[in-house]
């Protein structure tokens, strides 16, 4: 770890809440280099929606890797992207019955939403765009500018130009109805809100706080939407390749968004990420948006492989299975600890325990889980937020096991409260 203190920049985050030397991590395992084993609830913050090192994702990689397939393209034709992009369309844009053009961004999620807002301005000859309160979309100029966390967007970079921003849904309490809200600015020629060429929304709200918009804002959003010429762009970023139990997370409300930046697990775990638009604002000119890893041959030939636990549907009712347990078990604790008062959020295989009535408690929950052989990490605008995040293909016994050490955490950390308030008694 020294040389890791000596030379990294202080910008590293993570290493400072999980302070171990990791090695090797298979499934929803995490090696250290002594050789210690550690139940992984982050799932590389979404990209490991398949586990590390799938066997069938590594085996396909070995095997093109082996006959020295194409690593670096560009965007020139390979037989990699061919295939990627003829399984993605069969297997994911057909069955739902998505008419998408699909370009292929630098390898980040910011690239993708970079792409995608630069493209809806081009589009519609207007600058502005809406994101929402608690939205996180990235951190390069364009993506920070819709993005909410102040802790990211310093003045100093100037990074709120041409954005607006717009209460998410239940941001008001549930009897506010936030689409009316924008409505109102929207329509309004005085608002001091221009027009808009695009609103950009995660359907749940990862970094923000595990955020669930309902079927019936995300109707109204995109109704909304259509009646004034706005495009709707659905970062499913974090929430895409089946978090929310199908492989697009705005499948359960039934709408077709106009764009979807896709990143994260979409790469099998490698670098990768892409905008789906429909054909008619495909309007590029050749060479107009470009990025010099826009064609990870070798995320490709992952995708492929990962593609395939979406042949049928019993990779969905897996997600939706474990999903219940995890449900099942949060309201557990939630019961246990009353006097908490905690707050339950999430769909699928993304939950979230919200501790806003104790603050800095996550962060402790947190250190007692690594201590406990558990990483797990946070989330919202305070970190008050408990985020449970592991991989979709985690077996249900290793679940289980994770969530009892979180049950254990929360206990073991109320008796050392309750021990030092009758110590100060």
């Amino acid at each position: 770890m020294r040389i890791i203190e000596q030379l990294e920049s202080e910008v590293r985050s993570y290493v400072r809440a999980f302070p171990a030397v990791f090695d090797r991590a298979e499934g929803a395992l995490l090696y250290d280099e002594h050789g210690n084993r550690y139940i992984d609830f982050f799932a590389g913050a979404g990209t490991l929606n398949y586990g590390h090192n799938n066997p069938l994702i590594n085996q396909a990689m070995i095997e093109y890797l082996g006959r020295n397939g194409i690593v670096h393209g560009l965007d020139k034709a390979t037989v990699a992207k061919k295939n990627f992009l003829q399984k993605f369309h069969d297997t994911i844009l057909k069955p739902r019955n998505l008419d998408y053009k699909v370009q292929f961004t630098g390898p980040t999620g910011t690239n993708a939403v970079e792409t995608a807002l630069k493209l809806a301005r081009m589009v519609k000859r207007r600058s502005n765009v809406i994101a929402f309160t608690n939205g996180y979309h990235g951190l390069t100029m364009g993506s920070l500018a819709v993005t909410g966390n102040d802790f990211y967007r310093d003045e100093h970079y100037g990074a709120r130009a041409n954005a607006d921003s717009m209460p998410y849904d239940g941001y008001f309490g549930p009897d506010v109805n936030t689409i009316e809200y924008l409505r109102r600015f929207i329509s309004d020629k005085s608002s001091g809100v221009d027009l808009p060429a695009a609103i950009i929304v995660e359907t749940v709200q990862g970094e923000g706080g595990i955020n669930v918009a309902s079927v019936e804002w995300l109707q109204q959003l995109e109704a909304l939407c259509r009646e004034f010429d706005i495009l709707l762009i659905i970062d499913d970023i974090q929430m895409g390749n089946g978090r929310t139990g199908q492989f697009f997370s705005f499948e359960r409300a039934g709408i077709k968004p106009d764009m979807v930046t896709l990143s994260k697990s979409i790469g099998g775990g490698l670098p990768m990420a892409l905008v789906l638009m429909r054909p008619e604002l495909d309007q590029w000119k050749p060479g107009e948006h470009t990025g010099t890893f826009r064609g990870n041959n070798l995320a490709f030939v992952a995708a492929c492989e990962a593609l395939s636990y979406w042949d049928n549907g019993d990779f969905a009712e897996g997600v939706a299975y474990k999903g219940r347990i995890m449900e099942e078990l949060l309201r557990g604790i939630v019961e246990k600890y009353p006097e908490l008062d905690i707050r339950l959020r999430g769909i699928g295989m993304v939950w979230g325990l919200d501790f806003s009535a104790r603050p800095g408690f996550p962060a402790a929950i947190s250190r007692e889980a690594f201590a406990n052989n558990l990483v797990i990490e946070l989330a919202g605008s305070e970190d008050h937020v408990l985020k449970f995040l592991p991989s979709l293909t985690i077996d249900e016994e290793t679940l289980r096991e994770g969530m009892a050490i979180i049950d254990q955490a929360i206990g073991t950390l109320q008796t050392k409260g309750e021990e030092r308030r009758r110590g100060m008694a």
